[in-house]
């Protein structure tokens, strides 16, 4: 089995970082696992942890009064999960809903905000990197609510 830091060393979304970097965020990954049907969080709970996805299959929901849960995007192995620990108020804006049992790395959130304050070369990296995946899921949840909203409008 292999160590957190080889993980993290060949994990896509830290690809090109130093290797200085991935012994410090190796010392702060534990390894979880999650099975399906588990939520890893809810929306509005506190958000104390970034996850890098090993194994399996999460379901990002969104609740809406009138539908219930609804899934705004799947993040499968070689991706991350969650963004809400960077930015303050620190709660969860989705809720995690695990589709396919999960592994996982966990990295506990205000130890990565020390050290991006404290180095801001790695500060800049990981905003950097953090920030395309907070655009992307923008741009996958505004496709959602074009669907939504352009299926709920031909029913009419």
């Amino acid at each position: 089995m292999p160590t957190c830091e080889q993980i993290l060393i060949a994990h896509p979304f830290f690809k090109d970082l130093p290797l200085y970097y991935l012994h410090q965020l190796a010392a702060l990954a534990t390894p979880v696992e999650y099975e399906p049907n588990q939520y890893i969080f809810h929306e509005g709970q506190p958000a104390e942890y970034f996850y890098v996805i090993i194994e399996g299959k999460v379901a990002l929901e969104t609740f809406a009064a009138d539908r219930g849960a609804l899934s705004i995007e799947t993040i499968e192995a070689g991706e991350v999960l969650g963004w809400s620990w960077l930015f303050e108020p620190y709660c969860w804006h989705f809720s995690a809903h695990v589709i396919e049992k999960v592994k996982a790395i966990a990295l506990h959130g205000a130890s990565l905000r020390y050290m991006c304050e404290n180095d801001n070369v790695f500060g800049y990296r990981l905003v950097k990197r953090v920030a395309y995946i907070v655009m992307r899921r923008l741009q996958t949840t505004r496709l959602q609510l074009l669907d939504i909203y352009q299926t709920g409008a031909g029913g009419s």
